[in-house]
């Protein structure tokens, strides 16, 4: 006899199908097998029609993006920008726009501050008329790196295009709500004062500009960025607010709803229609009384609607968020006041622990009590008042001098900061850990009133995080930092670290100020999240090979972002002013090296085999280091060239190495035969940026690595490079 199913237990199904058809594993197969075995045990019998019509849906969409992926066009010369998408940082333009029916992301740099004002102060409509080439998203480049390339895709978006030249415009007319959104940006960006626009910005329209950069990186850093993650809290505002002012002026309540829906859509246009608030407005608007049915049923319309939201960051968070909220809705009816508010907080944060591993790696513990504090300063205070004085300035009101409250706001959040700068670094899970993490997350909030049970759980959830956080094999990373050199040496368990280099790159600074253009750090997007990734919290030893930007120039925000120890460098190095002034910022231990220094990492040492040459900031002024590990032979030789290589031969006529990190990049400089026929390595490490402009490596430096029989692999072709310890045996693995 079939039985009649609850619809959570279709969602919970319909979630492991859906990552088995659009990112498989056999883990997640033996899961979702299980799972199904259920069904049956149940006599879920219809479910399984459900089942398999989805099953068929998702395989669908997946089919449909690949052959939109494949069938470009080969040149556009016309787009129609979604007009709230516009964003200048210095004299770069980004914005999305349209055009026969297919979404692209599109840069342009301008010609003139004049063209920068236009797009700057732009209001209405318009189709550009340009000329540009086409080019596809890069992928991932980093072992748990960001993909920007599938980040494209789910938003829809297959191409890039980088405008050469805009050769014209033509203006449109007609109703446009994101018209509307734009204005009221531009609007609040020129009535008001920073940083009270940004915020106004953010909380009402969800939108923040690059001026808020510096302050957003703090909010991450305390783990509650997500006051400004538009969501449940500014619906229930906003619709409470419409309910009270309809009913005071006499409408019906059972004629709100008839009103209640054209404003959601009107809202979620003016919020950019980000996931996180359709997911909001879809479950205030459902009519249905039982909270987990409503979430059951947003869920299952957004996965038709926009199928691909589930393989966002955003997308998995609002739904976690949402769930548990609906989970929660009643379990601590028994408590009151304070209490209650922090316990829901609390188990709100271990419930989505998880994924906030998974994604980001790290939390910060602090969030969960500045939660608390901040989201009623924001709920019941800045978010009304922005609304207010927002309205009010088209009166002509002028309320620049409530710009001192959030001045100081942002001081407060500065000196806490300072004293909480260090989140707790955890590492990302595999996804076998991912699942277990979540069931252990789950039953400590279901039995929280049983204490054995949740002192056995606690205890099992600290095992998880420890063994996620401390990797079981000792591995060897040249991280892709582009043109740039950054290589991690991680012990098994973490016992010790080091990292040879930061990487980093240089910026051509511009004489005119409105070219000025904000960046994040390249350790930002590459070296930072890998080390996250790998559990590392604290950097044992940073070892600077030499203080060229391409190797030193992101010290200060991994010092920033991760505690670093111990910091070695070379004497010569400290005769280049700008490099030791940098040092004396920086709250880490400085040494200088000496030829024949040692560091404990692994089975053995890493020993510094030249503490550099003579020369201020040469390349033959690099750190050379060497160390036979699980008996491999290493030389590790920063951007060292002949004469470098020379005086290696001569002071160790037998060195050898079976794996050679490559001297500066590949050029033709370094890795002369003479060199390579001392060392007879078995393994050469490039690392070196895609389409660099230095032409690295030169032909003739692989055509000597290919006549001694040399296996090459190359950041640039390859993208990250590990090698992994098994049973004193090192395997290789690539991103690419």
């Amino acid at each position: 006899m079939n039985q009649k199913f609850p619809l959570i237990y279709l969602i919970y199904l319909l979630t492991f199908l859906y990552f088995l058809v659009f990112s498989f594993s056999w883990a997640l197969l033996m899961i979702t097998m299980a799972s199904i075995a259920l069904v049956f045990y149940r006599k879920y019998y219809s479910l399984l029609i459900v089942l398999a019509c989805f099953t068929v849906f998702f395989y669908m969409v997946k089919q449909i993006e690949e052959v939109k992926e494949n069938k470009q066009v080969e040149k556009i010369s016309t787009i129609k920008p979604y007009i709230d998408t516009l964003e200048v940082n210095g004299s770069r333009l980004s914005f999305r726009g349209r055009t026969d029916g297919q979404d692209y992301q599109l840069f342009y740099n301008f010609k003139s501050k004049e063209e920068q004002d236009f797009f700057k102060k732009l209001d209405y409509n318009l189709i550009i008329y340009f000329q540009g080439g086409l080019e596809e998203a890069e992928g991932q480049r980093n072992f748990s790196g960001f993909n920007y390339k599938q980040y494209m895709k789910n938003q829809g978006i297959y191409r890039l295009i980088q405008i050469e030249d805009i050769q014209g415009y033509k203006r449109l007319s007609g109703f446009d709500l994101r018209l509307y959104r734009r204005k009221a940006i531009l609007w609040a960006q020129a009535h008001f004062p920073t940083p009270m626009s940004s915020y106004m910005t953010g909380l009402l329209f969800g939108w923040l500009d690059k001026d808020f950069e510096e302050m957003g990186d703090i909010y991450t850093s305390l783990g509650i960025i997500h006051l400004f993650a538009l969501s449940g809290m500014q619906v229930n505002f906003f619709i409470a607010l419409l309910h009270k002012l309809l009913l005071r002026l006499g409408i019906m309540q059972e004629t709100l709803i008839f009103i209640q829906i054209p404003f959601s859509i009107f809202y979620a246009f003016m919020t950019g229609l980000s996931v996180s608030i359709l997911r909001a407005l879809l479950q205030k608007n459902i009519p249905m009384k039982r909270t987990m049915d409503k979430f059951s049923v947003t869920f299952l319309l957004l996965l038709l609607f926009m199928p691909k939201f589930l393989l966002t960051t955003g997308g998995q968070l609002t739904m976690l968020y949402s769930f548990l909220l609906s989970f929660l809705l009643g379990k601590f009816s028994h408590l009151k006041g304070i209490k209650k508010t922090v316990m829901e907080s609390t188990v709100l944060s271990v419930g989505v622990l998880p994924l906030l591993f998974f994604h980001f790696h790290s939390f910060q513990p602090l969030s969960i009590f500045l939660t608390l504090f901040f989201s009623l300063i924001f709920d019941f205070l800045i978010l009304p008042g922005l609304l207010l004085v927002f309205i009010l300035s088209f009166l002509g009101f002028d309320f620049a001098f409530l710009n001192n409250f959030f001045l100081l706001l942002e001081e407060i959040i500065k000196v806490v900061n300072s004293f909480f700068q260090y989140p707790l670094v955890l590492g990302k899970p595999e996804f076998i850990f991912l699942v277990v993490l979540f069931i252990c997350s789950g039953l400590f909030i279901d039995f929280y009133r049983k204490k054995v049970w949740n002192t056995i759980i606690a205890l099992i959830l600290l095992l998880l995080f420890f063994i996620v956080k401390n990797p079981r094999q000792a591995s060897i990373t040249m991280i892709d930092v582009g043109q740039g050199d950054s290589i991690l040496l991680q012990d098994k368990w973490s016992r010790r670290n080091i990292l040879i280099d930061t990487g980093g790159k240089l910026r051509w600074a511009s004489d005119e100020s409105w070219k000025l253009t904000s960046y994040k750090s390249n350790a930002e997007r590459t070296l930072i999240p890998y080390l996250k990734s790998r559990g590392i919290g604290i950097i044992d030893s940073l070892i600077l090979t030499h203080p060229d930007e391409d190797h030193v120039g992101d010290l200060e925000i991994l010092a920033q972002k991760l505690k670093i120890k111990h910091i070695y460098i070379s004497q010569s190095s400290l005769e280049k002013k700008s490099f030791a002034k940098r040092l004396t910022k920086l709250k880490s231990q400085i040494h200088i090296v000496k030829t024949g220094d040692k560091l404990p990492i692994f089975d053995s040492q890493l020993y510094f085999l030249s503490a550099g040459l003579e020369g201020e900031g040469s390349n033959n002024n690099s750190l050379v280091t060497y160390g036979t590990f699980y008996k491999t032979k290493f030389l590790f030789t920063g951007d060292l060239e002949e004469e470098g290589e020379q005086y290696l031969q001569r002071n160790y006529p037998h060195l050898q190495a079976d794996v050679l990190k490559v001297g500066h990049h590949g050029s033709k400089s370094s890795s002369k035969p003479e060199f390579l026929q001392t060392l007879n390595p078995k393994i050469a490490l490039i690392s070196v940026g895609k389409n660099n402009r230095y032409k690295h490596p030169s032909q003739e430096t692989l055509d000597n690595l290919s006549s001694e029989k040399i296996k090459v692999y190359r950041t640039d072709q390859q993208g990250a490079i590990r090698l992994i310890q098994e049973n004193n045996v090192w395997k290789i693995q690539t991103v690419k």
